[in-house]
């Protein structure tokens, strides 16, 4: 149905990094499709299949009012002949507050407002047990499709892009997709996960993660000796930006014709910026993986005037 085919492999140059030592490549998984973009198709191909195997009627997910997650479920689930419902972080939206929620409605998801106190509990086991009785003839899948399957999907992204590489830039988010990369690295890559949230626990996240996931804890350990991650690239927090960012996104889609948005790869291309001028004596081969998201960035780019074209 969709096809990481699109998800090209192609080399980047942007001046900026001229002078460093590095060749960077960028793995196009924002190609993949419109709606069920970037990392989100990775995260849900076995999800939906492991609902349809289980005969569900549908998918349970959760998200907030912005959420690219959503709008993959709500697409994915449409295209494949199943229900959907969306969890949605704030009690006062409704279908209408924007494009991105009136789409996932478009798409057939039903959608219920809980307040942002109860939402916050979304990992608990009461609260994932209270909407797995409510919704039985429902799969439930984690916010950001962070479960054992998102990983399982995610494997595939270094498997099409091959293993002759020294370092992985990635956004990091629920870690599911980091954690995905990280279980398929060969010969010695590194992993440089970009966290969008400020004060971010990458190594506790994704080791919990992989731990829930059935990961062998042992080589859960070895594999984050692998990680660096970039800690002063979230720009105050989740959703939060300045003139500076979007500046270096409109810079890098003009030199390279590669959109980007400021919730996660925005932020990516900067951690990344910020790398290479520290370690350019360093010879390094790097591969970016754009994670897609530009859906969900719309609302501030427009807001901004910041263009793709």
């Amino acid at each position: 149905m969709f096809d990481s085919k699109k998800s090209v492999l192609q080399e980047v140059c942007f001046s900026f990094l001229n002078k460093t030592n590095k060749k960077l490549f960028i793995k196009r998984d924002d190609l993949i499709d419109e709606f069920v973009s970037g990392n989100k198709w990775r995260k849900l191909k076995y999800n939906i299949e492991h609902a349809r195997q289980l005969g569900k009627k549908g998918i349970l997910t959760f998200g907030g009012a912005y959420s690219n997650h959503l709008l993959a479920t709500a697409a994915a689930c449409h295209y494949y002949g199943l229900n959907s419902i969306g969890i949605v972080r704030g009690e006062e939206l409704t279908i209408e507050s924007n494009e991105m929620l009136q789409k996932c409605s478009d798409f057939g998801m039903e959608l219920l407002f809980i307040s942002r106190t109860e939402y916050a509990n979304r990992n608990e086991s009461s609260f994932v047990n209270y909407y797995k009785s409510e919704f039985p003839n429902f799969y439930l899948v984690p916010e950001g499709g962070a479960n054992y399957y998102g990983i399982i999907g995610c494997q595939e992204i270094m498997l099409e892009a091959g293993f002759d590489f020294d370092r992985v830039f990635i956004a990091q988010g629920t870690t599911a997709t980091s954690c995905g990369v990280l279980t398929s690295l060969k010969n010695g890559t590194r992993l440089s996960a970009v966290p969008v949230l400020k004060g971010f626990d990458t190594f506790g996240e994704m080791k919990k993660l992989l731990s829930y996931s059935g990961f062998e804890q042992e080589w859960v350990d070895e594999l984050l000796h692998l990680v660096d991650i970039h800690t002063e690239s979230h720009f105050g927090g989740y959703g939060k930006y300045d003139a500076s960012l979007l500046e270096l996104m409109q810079h890098f889609y003009q030199e390279t014709a590669i959109p980007l948005d400021p919730v996660y790869t925005g932020k990516l291309i900067h951690a990344l910026c910020e790398y290479c001028l520290a370690t350019s004596e360093i010879a390094e081969k790097i591969l970016i993986v754009h994670t897609g998201g530009i859906a969900g960035g719309l609302h501030v780019s427009r807001s901004e005037g910041y263009v793709f074209n």
